[in-house]
């Protein structure tokens, strides 16, 4: 075996030990890189006192390349986006007569493959 071999089949070891692969010269986190697929992200929207709101915009927005999605809360304060890229970061907050939730982030590390969380309007 020479020495070049031996190098590359370090390399490979200690990838793999590492919990790292590479693609194309860039190291990614096996776990992020087997991040693939759709997701559904869902929710209620809820006013100060948690009651459903009904109406309120709730938007989800790609933080790479800033495509907003939106959908209008349901009577009981619901709000659902399907086929969501798992592979990419989106931001998530409702809003409603002037009111807005904090902004959530819905992240490409996070593996859950259904994402739901509450947005409270202030």
């Amino acid at each position: 075996m020479k020495f070049g071999a031996r190098v590359t089949a370090w390399a490979v070891f200690a990838a793999l030990a590492f919990g790292v692969v590479s693609f194309a010269g860039i190291l990614t986190p096996i776990g992020h890189a087997q991040n693939l697929g759709q997701r559904v992200v869902s929710g209620a929207v809820v006013d100060a006192d948690s009651a459903a709101v009904t109406g309120a915009t709730v938007f989800l927005r790609n933080s790479k390349n800033k495509s907003i999605r939106s959908y209008t809360s349901t009577k009981d304060g619901r709000f659902r986006f399907a086929q969501v890229n798992m592979s990419e970061d989106y931001d998530l907050w409702a809003e409603k007569e002037g009111k807005k939730s904090a902004i959530k982030t819905v992240s490409s590390w996070d593996t859950r493959k259904e994402f739901e969380c509450e947005l409270k309007l202030k």
